[in-house]
């Protein structure tokens, strides 16, 4: 399962802050998570005010 951002972010960077390996970084209007980096831990997903980080 790969982890993605919807369009919800509101670009605070609480998940880019929780990510353990770096995987996440701002894009042009939300962030943004590198699927070959990330270990899909689910620590975006538990820090993010508005839910926007998911399993896909």
């Amino acid at each position: 399962m790969a982890y993605v951002i919807s369009d919800e972010c509101i670009s605070c960077g609480a998940c880019e802050a929780a990510c353990p390996v770096s995987a996440i970084s701002a894009g042009d209007d939300k962030y943004v998570i590198d699927a070959d980096t990330c270990i899909e831990c689910g620590a975006c997903e538990g820090e993010c005010p508005v839910g926007a980080p998911h399993a896909e």
